[in-house]
């Protein structure tokens, strides 16, 4: 069996002027490819967790706020010694977001 190069190219011609009615289906059919392969990734990685170990990192380097004692005590020695005060906390109490 042997191929002749020169009769590649006028093989070649015939096929695509078939393939050129079919243009407008093969072109919805390969964005649909891509559509399809988009969301597939897209589901694949959106499943991914993170690793124990990249947990425990990023646990590790977030700070918790203190707050010390003496500043607790005088918080509270300045609600029981005031009304308004008082009345103040107990607003944020039952409103946190309110200004």
């Amino acid at each position: 069996m042997k191929i002749d190069l020169k009769k590649i190219p006028a093989k070649l011609q015939g096929l695509l002027q078939k393939l050129k009615g079919y243009s407008v289906f093969i072109f919805i059919i390969c964005i649909l490819l891509i559509f399809s392969f988009l969301v597939f990734r897209i589901n694949m990685l959106t499943r991914i967790e993170p690793s124990d170990d990249a947990v425990n990192a990023k646990l590790q380097s977030v700070k918790q706020p203190k707050i010390d004692q003496d500043s607790i005590n005088k918080l509270q020695a300045l609600q029981d010694n005031s009304v308004e005060v008082q009345t103040l906390f107990q607003q944020a109490r039952d409103n946190p977001f309110h200004e």
